[in-house]
């Protein structure tokens, strides 16, 4: 079982277009949009579950991201963002870029990855440590 096969924790999805600013001369997109697209998406599902103040206290450990087809300017895209593990201190996100139908040709997956954030406690003096999430941030991403 792959991660992108496990099952779903908590999930967002966000439809969005492909802008100037995320394209190359030629208006095709450039792989710095998908961190955009999919960050989006991540900030949409802490707020929904009142993770509130998750951003500066969990950054990414580890990104892969599997690049299939290519984005459009003006291309409307559909990013969904899946949390599928929550360790102690550590959770893993998958997500999936599609782009919606365009100029003629059909929806297609234009990137699929995940992964990993780490809690860290920012508490005390000198370098923050990882540290568990806290028990209430757990109920809330965990509750149906």
């Amino acid at each position: 079982m792959t991660a992108l096969d496990r099952p779903v924790i908590a999930s967002a999805t966000l439809r969005s277009r492909i802008e100037w600013v995320d394209t190359d001369a030629a208006g095709i997109y450039h792989n710095s949009t998908v961190l955009r697209l999919v960050e989006s998406v991540e900030a949409s599902l802490t707020r929904e579950r009142g993770l509130d103040g998750y951003f500066p206290v969990a950054p990414r450990v580890r990104y892969e991201a599997d690049f299939e087809a290519p984005l459009f300017f003006g291309q409307e895209v559909t990013t969904t963002v899946s949390v599928t593990e929550l360790g102690t201190s550590s959770m893993t996100f998958v997500f999936e870029v599609w782009g919606e139908e365009f100029e003629g040709a059909p929806r297609e997956r234009a990137v699929r990855g995940r992964y990993v954030t780490v809690h860290l406690d920012r508490t005390g003096p000198g370098r923050p440590s990882s540290a568990p999430w806290p028990a209430e941030w757990v109920e809330r991403l965990t509750a149906r």
